[in-house]
């Protein structure tokens, strides 16, 4: 018994060499597609059938841009569930020999558990009149942080009473890979929807300047790609890496001149409670009105221009940008990284020629994080709206008491007179 236990814990021991081959993914492209490409290299059949399902992509994201904010939200959640759909996937048929208890089950349970708590935060944060309107809600969002424990707690115990004594030391190998799958997917793309309370400009413009980044250095690679870049990613070269980067910045540059001349993508996306939708509508913020800037002495010789007129927000489009170009590629090194590690191609064959979501959104998820701290640290001020809808949710006595306050406040600045009495 003692022997066959040993040999069970040796199994558990594999290395990176004994991970068996995930069986490739099939060939999903249709096969009108293969038909009108057949006469074509594999090379180019591959740029063709890459090139045809870009433009489909990028036509329905315009499409979806245009139905509002509420379905980029749910383009947002949709994808999330994918990603983390392949990723946990990979797991299981890595792993599927073992046949562990509940993997599948816990593995969706604890989704669930981390969307619950991260869209009702959203919820408290950006919907406070409309839950204030409904009691059934009240209840949800006062206590929202223990249900999201206990759920989470409940999951706990569950993994606990599924583990096997021959399989102890997968099943938490499993159970850590869940948990970073989840920070990887469900984190990021709440950050996502965070920045697109922002404005959308916040989420397009990072968004695009990765899918520019993406094509461009495809574009340059396949045509003028000699020297490899690094060796996760075989077919990466410096001349895409470098000609990917210029084209991004001036990119980002001009896309973002025509986003900040229209509201609907400048102001933040609020809810309006008495419409019940979405609405985009503000006085535009400084970093949103057209400003002079001198340009630099070495410049001027070259343009012949000593003053240019452009929104403050370029300025800001240049820094995601080079992040786009210059660090985004990292989360693609990366999953390419962890693709090389488990001996598969891609996520899944979700899109003909591009792989998986995860293949298309590994980056997506890295510059999310860094839009969201950048708004934090550089762009984010006090939000008067924000903190008025804060006020109402609290109790009357509550309000006056913060009314006196404010009152005494401006009393003593001069802004008030101090014969006003509530």
């Amino acid at each position: 018994e003692v022997d066959l236990e040993e040999r069970l814990v040796d199994l558990d021991l594999r290395n990176d060499s004994d991970v068996s081959d995930v069986p490739p993914p099939t060939d999903s492209t249709p096969e009108i597609l293969k038909r009108a490409l057949s006469g074509l290299s594999a090379r180019w059949k591959n740029w063709w059938i890459r090139g045809i399902l870009t433009l489909a992509m990028i036509s329905g994201f315009f499409l979806i841009i245009y139905l509002g904010s509420f379905m980029l939200m749910l383009l947002v959640l949709s994808i999330q569930v994918k990603c983390y759909h392949e990723i946990i996937t990979i797991g299981y048929r890595v792993y599927h020999s073992y046949d562990l208890p509940w993997f599948r089950s816990l593995s969706w349970y604890f989704l669930l558990c981390v969307n619950y708590f991260f869209y009702g935060e959203t919820v408290a944060d950006y919907f406070a009149t409309f839950v204030q309107r409904r009691e059934q809600l009240q209840f949800l969002i006062r206590y929202h942080r223990f249900i999201s424990f206990a759920l989470y707690l409940t999951g706990f115990c569950m993994f606990v009473l599924s583990l096997v004594k021959k399989h102890y030391r997968l099943q938490f190998y499993m159970f850590a890979w869940t948990h970073v799958t989840l920070l990887i997917t469900v984190t990021q793309s709440h950050l996502v929807i965070q920045n697109l309370f922002e404005g959308m400009i916040w989420f397009l413009v990072p968004i695009s300047s990765v899918i520019c980044n993406d094509i461009t250095a495809y574009i340059f690679g396949f045509f003028f790609g000699r020297t490899p870049l690094i060796k996760l990613s075989p077919k990466k070269t410096w001349e895409g890496f470098i000609g990917g980067f210029f084209s991004t910045v001036v990119f980002g540059f001009i896309f973002s001149y025509f986003l900040a001349q229209h509201q609907y993508f400048v102001c933040p996306v609020e809810y309006n409670s008495e419409t019940n939708r979405f609405v985009t509508e503000c006085e535009p913020s400084e970093l949103f009105q057209m400003k002079k800037y001198s340009v630099p002495p070495l410049l001027q010789a070259v343009l012949g221009w000593e003053t240019v007129n452009m929104y403050p927000f370029q300025m800001h489009s240049i820094a995601l940008s080079t992040f786009a170009s210059l660090i985004g590629p990292f989360g693609g090194f990366f999953a390419s990284g962890f693709k090389r590690a488990f001996k598969i191609k891609d996520f899944a064959d979700t899109i003909p020629g591009h792989g998986g979501i995860m293949d298309r959104f590994d980056c997506q998820y890295l510059m999310a994080t860094f839009v969201h701290v950048y708004i934090t640290s550089f762009i984010r001020g006090p939000n008067p709206s924000k903190l008025l809808k804060q006020l109402l949710i609290l109790q009357p006595e509550q309000q006056l008491s913060v009314y006196k306050i404010l009152k005494s406040h401006l009393v003593e600045k001069g802004i008030l007179q101090p014969s006003l009495r509530v």
